[in-house]
């Protein structure tokens, strides 16, 4: 096996570690549990995101508005969508805030997640979706299964967020109803495979 031949087999291997794992709830068969690195802690205004060309964390920008980030916010490794950068993620989890003994997660760092539903978005005429997503070792959050289970209040207050964080950047952004489950695991598949066929024609060039 080539040199070539040998770095492709490898990266399929890794871009196709992220597979769905049997659960350990008796009422659900199969769930889809991928890692997922963390960018921005909930309750922070500064959005950070990893830079491609050193792997360290940067500061885009502090947000112009008031609102700071409803939850962990980062995105799924291995994965590209049709922006050109890995799929986007919102991870809830037990809140820091709220409770002080609760450390908060540092940016840079990486948890497993399970997708439980997706929120469409057209970030300035471009598509730019999020994927919703609970933390799997979070005793508090490990068994929800679709967004359908998230309250009203939860669901009205991500897709506020949203909606206004970049108003006063005179940004358009339109926020969709939300989409369960099945249509989230979906995507990643989809985001998953865009990644392979990109590794395959850097390969090739």
């Amino acid at each position: 096996m080539g040199a070539a031949a040998a770095r492709l087999k490898l990266n399929l291997t890794l871009i196709y570690s992220n597979q769905i794992y049997q659960s350990e709830c008796d009422y659900v068969a199969m769930l889809f549990v991928t890692m997922q690195v963390v960018e921005i802690t909930k309750g922070r205004k500064v959005k950070y995101e990893l830079d491609k060309k050193t792997g360290l964390i940067k500061v885009d920008r502090v947000l112009y508005s008031s609102v700071v980030y409803p939850h962990n916010y980062g995105f799924i490794p291995r994965t590209l969508c049709e922006d050109n950068d890995p799929m986007d993620v919102l991870v809830l989890m037990q809140d820091s805030l709220l409770f002080p003994l609760v450390e908060p997660v540092i940016p840079g760092s990486f948890l497993r997640a399970r997708a439980i539903g997706l929120m469409p978005m057209i970030d300035q005429g471009e598509k730019d979706d999020k994927i919703i997503a609970v933390c799997a070792d979070d005793p508090e959050y490990r068994n929800y299964s679709d967004i359908s289970e998230l309250s009203p209040h939860r669901l009205q207050e991500i897709k506020r967020f949203f909606e206004d964080y970049k108003k006063n950047e005179n940004k358009d952004v339109a926020v969709d109803a939300f989409l369960p489950a099945t249509t989230a695991r979906e995507a990643i598949q989809h985001s998953m495979d865009l990644y392979a066929q990109y590794i395959l024609q850097s390969l090739r060039q």
